[in-house]
């Protein structure tokens, strides 16, 4: 019994001091590299997988998403281009799953590139993809979700679909069912 109760203990100890994120690429990185969830010292906390621009591409090329820019570009750094680099890979995810459920033709007009509103769950931080109007989007998102004012609507699995002047601004907390 005393056996039972020390490895019970050793393993909630582990689990709690346990944070470890691993990119598709396969590379471990700890939670110095994601500014949205560094953990306070001695405590657990969620982390998300951060994709480069590459991998995230690769992916959004095997649903058929596409994507964009002003400037014809993909620097992070450069407001007119549509970067990926740093995305969230629930993310990516989250486009794919909204890709398949509507069978509409997504284009992705902005990522993680500077220019977008700052907050926790923006652009920059990986959270927030601008895809293209279509009406085809835009009959599935407001005959499919939630109309939670301010020219919102909320998805089954909580992610924010507003209709801007001129494209859909998306934050995915989740990846919508993948």
């Amino acid at each position: 019994m005393r056996v039972l109760a020390r490895a019970a203990a050793v393993l909630a100890a582990t689990a709690t001091s346990l944070l470890l994120v691993t990119s598709t690429a396969g590379a471990t990185t700890g939670p110095e590299h994601d500014p949205v969830f560094a953990p306070a010292a001695g405590t657990a906390s969620a982390l998300v997988t951060k994709l480069t621009h590459s991998q995230a591409t690769t992916r959004l090329r095997s649903s058929g998403i596409t994507w964009s820019s002003s400037g014809g570009c993909s620097d992070r750094t450069k407001p007119n281009c549509t970067s990926f680099e740093q995305v969230n890979l629930s993310t990516i995810q989250g486009a794919q799953t909204l890709k398949s459920a509507t069978g509409c033709a997504l284009n992705i007009t902005g990522g993680t590139e500077v220019g977008h509103a700052s907050g926790t769950y923006s652009h920059y931080n990986g959270y927030k993809l601008d895809f293209a109007l279509s009406s085809c989007l835009t009959n599935y998102i407001k005959g499919t979700f939630t109309s939670i004012g301010g020219n919102q609507w909320r998805s089954g699995s909580g992610n924010v679909y507003f209709h801007e002047n001129d494209h859909w601004d998306v934050t995915y907390f989740n990846c919508g069912g993948c």
